[in-house]
C-alpha cells in the first residue's frame, strides 16, 4: 500500500471503478440492490438459486432481530452465468456485474476448503469489498461445519456493511485471563465448552486433552475451543453464530476485552455493536414498528455483450495527435480486447453525430478488421456528446428493444454545456456508460452518467507520456466475461528518447497465460526498428504496421511460450516517443490465470487528507504471495513518482488472516510473472500553493507486538516515516499501563518508557527495543499494555498503534482440559470449529523476483 500526499491529483490510470463499487442503497430500513454474482465457473444447478433465496430470507429476519429491528434486506439481484440455460423468468441484467458483486457464489479457493470470507482490506468500521461463499456451502453440504446459511450470511455481512471483525483469532486461540485462567479466545466471555485436541485421518477421527506449551505456557496450537451443544449466553454472531442461543452482537455490557480477538485488534477493543451502532446506517434509521416484508429477488441472466463506440472526431481532436491516438487505442481495443461473440458497433460525433458501423457479432478477425475501417481519419465540427448517446441508443436499440445491460464506450476531448440534457435519458437506459476524458476539459455532467450507469472513466492527460488511451481502452473488458476469456495486460511501458536511440526491455509471459498474446509498438514520428525475441532465442518477425495509425502489432499464433521475451525497439528520430503494450489471455480455461487488481480508497478528496493505493493479486481467488509492487505516478508535465507498495504492517490496514490456511502443501507453486494494472481517475481538492505545508504525520504503527525476556518486555514493530511511510520518524513515544481502556483513551497519561536510547530507523524498517517494566503496582502487574507513538520533525503525531500486552504470571488450566505431557513444538492443523467465514488480506503474492506493475499516470493542476 502506498500513500500519495502534497497534489491536487487528477490520476489517470489507477484502477477505481474498475475495482469492486456497490450499489448498495439503505431505504426505509431495508437494504436494496445487493448484487449477488453466480461465477462463470459453477456448474449449472438451479437448486443453488433456491438456496440463496431461502439464505437471504432466513437471514433478513435474523438480521432484523440482531439489529434491535432495524436492518432488513429489502430486494435482491442474482446474477445468473451466460452458460446456464435460458429461463422465461431470467431477465437481462442493467447495471449489475461481476465487478459490482456483493456476494460472490464460486468454487472454493482451494479445493475441499469451502471455508465462508469476507474480503476486507481497509480499517475497522469501514466496508468490505465482497462476500464468497461456495456452492457446496449454499447446497448445505458444509451445514455441520458452519451453521445455518441464513445465520452465516448476517456474520458475513456485518463484516461487509459495517466492517467489523471476527470475535475469534486461529493465530491466538487462548489467552491468559485476568482470572490467571488460560481461557479461549471469544466473545461473549460466557460462551462455555471445553478445550480438546481432536484430529481425523483415514476416516476415523480421535478426541484427546490438550498440552501446555512449554514456551507460551496456554494450549497447543493443536487444541481447539468446542463449545457447549446447550448454551444460554446471546452472543455473539460475530465468534459463532452457529450455536442456536446466539442472537445478537456483543455489546459494551457482553463484550470480551480481554481476548485478543480481531475484533478488539482492529478496533480498539470497541464492542462489534458499538462499532455498528456508530455507523451511517444506524444514525439514519430508527427502530421499525412493524415486521419487514420479505426479500425480493431478480433473476438476471448474463448475455452476450453489446458495446457500441462513441468517438469525438471534433475540430479539437486534431491537437496534440489526439485522432491518431484515439485511433491506436481503438484499434488495439478491436483488435484484442473486446470478446469474441461480443456485438460491436461505431458511431462519430461532432456538432452532429453519425452512424457508421451498426452492431456487428465479432467471430473473426474480419468483423474486427470492418470496424477498424470505420474509425474516423479528420476532424471537424463543434461537440455534441447527447448526439452520440443518442446514436448510440439507437444502433442498440436495432438489435434489442431493451438497451439493459448495453455498454457505451464514450471518448471526448472537450466539454458540452448541453451534455447535462440526456442525463435522465442514460440513467433510465439501462445501458452503462464508459467515459474516457482525453486533455483536462473533462465534461462533468458525462462524469455523473459514468457514475449512476456503474461505468469507468477515466483521464488521460496530452502531455503524459505513456500508453495512456490505450490502457484506458484495455482496461474495459466485459464485466461478465469468464476471468479464461479477459485480455490481461502483461506489460505498458512508454519511453521519450533524446540522446539514447534504443528501447530495450523484457516480458515474462508465465505458464497461466500465452494464449492471444499480442504485442503492440506505437511512435510519434517514424516507424522503429523492431526486435522481438522468444524464450529460445527465435526471433518473432511479420510485425503488422500501419503506418498511418503509427502502430505495429503481432499476434502469437497458439499459445505463445512460457519464459523471458526479449525486445530491442530503435528509434529513427530525435527526439522520439515509443511505447510498447503486451497483452494475453489464460493458457488453459481450466486454470485461473494471475491478475492484479488496484483500487484508492477514495474518488474524491481534499487536502491534507491522503491517497491510498491498494493492489491485490491472485490467482482465480487465491492469494499469490511474495511479488514485488510498484505504483508510477506521472503527471501532466510528464514528471513521475514511484511508489512501492508495501505489504510489511507500515502505514497499512491489515485484513484478517486467510482461510483456509495456505501452508507449503496447499500453496500454489508459481514462476516468475509480469502484469499491468490500469483504472480510472480520482480528485484531491483545496491544495495550498508551493510549498506544501507539513501536514503528514507519521503513519500509524499496526504491528507492535510484545514478549517477555526474563525481567524485560520486548517489542518489535515496522517504522514508520516522517510523512505517513516516507522518511523517518523524529522519535517515539511509548506508555505502558495496566488498563487497555486507559491507555487507549488517555494514552498521554499512562506511565512513558524511557527511551533515550531508542534511535528510529527508516520507513519500513524492523525496529527492536527492550526495556524492563517499572513503577507498576505489585497488584496490577499480571498484564501490562504497551501502545507507541510517533513524533516528526514538524512535531506531527501518529495515532495510537495497535496496544500490545504481557502477561507476567504463568496462567492456570483446567485440570479437564489438559494433558500432563508437554508439548514444546506444537503442530498446527485446520480449525473448523468456528463456523464462520473470515477475511482474505490483500496484497500477499507469492514468488520472489516476480514484478507486478500498477501503472498511475496523474495529472496535476493546483
Amino acid at each position: 500500500m502506498g500513500l500519495f500526499r502534497g497534489f491536487v491529483f487528477l490520476l489517470v490510470l489507477c484502477l477505481l471503478h474498475q475495482s469492486n463499487t456497490s450499489f448498495i442503497k439503505l431505504n426505509n430500513n431495508g437494504f436494496e440492490d445487493i448484487v449477488i454474482v453466480i461465477d462463470p465457473s459453477v456448474p449449472e444447478d438451479e437448486k443453488i438459486i433456491e438456496q440463496i433465496e431461502d439464505m437471504v430470507t432466513t437471514a433478513s429476519t435474523y438480521l432484523f432481530e440482531a439489529t434491535e429491528k432495524r436492518f432488513f434486506f429489502k430486494n435482491v439481484s442474482i446474477l445468473i452465468p451466460e452458460n446456464w440455460k435460458e429461463n422465461p423468468q431470467y431477465k437481462r441484467p442493467k447495471h449489475e456485474n461481476h465487478k459490482h458483486a456483493d456476494v460472490i457464489v464460486a468454487p472454493p479457493t482451494l479445493p475441499g476448503r469451502d471455508e465462508p470470507y469476507t474480503k476486507q482490506f481497509t480499517e475497522c468500521g469501514e466496508k468490505g469489498e465482497y462476500i464468497h461463499f461456495t456452492p457446496d456451502l449454499l447446497l448445505g453440504k458444509k451445514q455441520n461445519e458452519y451453521g445455518p446459511p441464513g445465520k452465516l450470511f448476517v456474520h458475513e455481512w456485518a463484516h461487509l456493511r459495517w466492517g467489523v471483525f471476527d470475535e475469534y483469532n486461529e493465530d491466538q486461540p487462548f489467552y491468559r485471563a485476568k482470572s490467571k485462567k488460560i481461557e479461549a479466545t471469544r466473545c461473549s466471555a460466557g460462551i462455555s465448552g471445553r478445550n480438546r485436541v481432536y484430529k481425523c485421518q483415514g476416516g476415523s477421527c480421535l478426541s484427546r486433552a490438550c498440552r501446555i506449551d512449554s514456551t507460551t505456557k496456554l494450549y497447543g496450537k493443536d487444541c481447539q475451543f468446542f463449545p457447549d451443544k446447550v448454551q444460554t449466553e446471546k452472543a455473539s454472531i460475530m465468534f459463532m453464530q452457529s450455536i442456536d442461543s446466539v442472537v445478537e452482537f456483543c455489546n459494551e455490557k457482553t463484550h470480551n476485552q480481554e481476548a485478543p480477538s480481531l475484533q478488539n485488534i482492529k478496533c480498539n477493543f470497541r464492542s462489534t455493536w458499538e462499532v455498528i451502532s456508530n455507523s451511517e446506517d444506524f444514525k439514519n434509521t430508527i427502530p421499525m414498528v412493524t415486521p419487514p416484508p420479505p426479500p425480493v429477488f431478480s433473476l438476471l441472466k448474463i448475455s452476450q455483450r453489446i458495446v457500441c463506440l462513441v468517438l469525438d472526431k471534433s475540430g479539437s481532436m486534431g491537437g496534440k495527435d489526439r485522432l491518431n491516438r484515439m485511433n491506436q487505442a481503438a484499434k488495439h481495443f478491436l483488435l484484442q480486447t473486446v470478446e469474441n461473440g461480443s456485438w460491436v458497433g461505431m458511431v462519430h460525433f461532432d456538432s452532429t453525430a453519425t452512424i457508421v458501423n451498426k452492431l456487428i457479432q465479432i467471430k473473426s478477425s474480419d468483423e474486427r478488421n470492418t470496424l477498424m475501417a470505420g474509425l474516423p481519419t479528420y476532424p471537424l465540427g463543434g461537440t455534441s456528446i447527447c448526439s452520440g448517446i443518442k446514436y448510440a441508443f439507437q444502433v442498440i436499440g436495432e438489435l434489442h428493444s431493451q438497451l439493459d445491460g448495453s455498454e457505451v464506450l464514450l471518448l471526448t476531448d472537450g466539454e458540452d454545456n448541453t451534455a447535462s440534457s440526456c442525463i435522465d435519458e442514460v440513467k433510465q437506459s439501462g445501458a452503462i456508460v464508459h467515459f474516457i476524458a482525453l486533455g483536462r476539459a473533462a465534461d462533468e455532467a458525462v462524469i455523473e452518467m459514468s457514475k449512476i450507469t456503474g461505468g469507468s472513466h477515466f483521464y488521460v492527460s496530452d502531455e503524459a507520456q505513456n500508453n495512456g488511451l490505450i490502457d484506458a481502452f484495455g482496461a474495459l473488458t466485459s464485466g461478465n466475461t469468464d476471468l479464461s476469456q479477459k485480455s490481461l495486460q502483461l506489460e505498458s511501458k512508454g519511453l521519450t528518447l533524446n540522446s539514447n536511440a534504443w528501447m530495450n526491455d523484457t516480458v515474462i509471459i508465465d505458464s497461466t497465460v500465452g494464449k492471444d498474446t499480442f504485442f503492440l509498438i506505437t511512435w510519434n514520428s517514424l516507424p522503429p526498428s523492431i526486435s522481438l525475441w522468444d524464450p529460445s532465442g527465435t526471433i518473432m518477425e511479420n510485425f503488422t504496421v500501419d503506418a498511418t495509425s503509427k502502430m505495429a502489432y503481432l499476434s502469437i499464433p497458439g499459445t505463445a511460450k512460457v519464459g523471458t521475451w526479449a525486445y530491442n525497439l530503435q528509434a529513427k528520430a530525435n527526439p522520439e516517443t515509443l511505447t510498447i503494450t503486451v497483452t494475453s489471455r489464460a493458457a488453459n480455461s481450466s486454470v485461473p490465470p494471475i491478475t492484479v487488481n488496484a483500487k484508492m480508497n477514495k474518488d474524491v478528496n481534499s487536502f491534507p487528507s491522503p491517497m491510498i493505493v491498494y493492489a491485490e493479486i491472485l490467482q482465480g481467488y487465491v492469494p499469490v504471495l511474495g511479488a514485488n509492487v510498484t505504483a508510477f505516478i506521472e503527471s501532466q508535465n510528464g514528471h513521475t513518482e514511484v511508489l512501492e507498495l508495501l505489504d510489511n504492517g507500515a502505514g497499512e490496514i491489515e485484513a484478517n488472516p486467510p482461510r483456509p490456511e495456505i501452508d507449503e502443501d496447499t500453496q500454489t507453486t508459481l514462476e516468475d510473472f509480469s502484469r499491468t494494472a490500469s483504472g480510472g481517475a480520482f480528485v484531491v481538492s483545496q491544495v495550498p500553493s508551493l510549498p506544501l505545508p507539513d501536514q503528514y504525520p507519521p503513519s500509524q504503527i499496526t504491528d507492535l507486538d510484545a514478549t517477555v525476556h526474563e525481567d524485560k518486555i520486548i517489542l518489535t514493530w515496522t517504522a514508520p516515516g516522517d510523512n505517513f511511510d516516507v522518511g523517518k520518524v523524529q522519535r517515539y513515544i511509548i506508555r505502558i499501563s495496566a488498563s487497555i481502556l486507559d491507555l487507549r483513551d488517555s494514552f498521554d497519561d499512562a506511565l512513558q518508557v524511557n527511551t533515550t536510547d531508542l534511535s528510529p530507523k527508516e520507513a519500513n524498517s524492523k525496529e527492536s527495543f527492550a526495556f524492563k517494566p517499572e513503577n507498576i503496582s505489585e497488584e496490577n502487574a499480571t498484564h501490562i499494555f504497551i501502545a507507541i507513538k510517533s513524533i516528526d520533525k514538524s512535531n506531527l503525531t501518529s495515532k495510537v498503534s495497535n496496544i500490545a500486552q504481557v502477561t507476567l504470571f504463568i496462567p492456570q488450566a483446567n485440570p479437564d482440559d489438559i494433558d500432563p505431557t508437554p508439548t514444546p513444538t506444537p503442530t498446527p492443523t485446520p480449525d473448523k470449529s468456528h463456523n464462520s467465514g473470515v477475511n482474505i488480506s490483500t496484497l500477499v503474492l507469492s514468488v520472489i523476483g516476480s514484478v507486478v506493475i500498477v501503472n498511475f499516470i496523474l495529472s496535476t493542476t493546483i
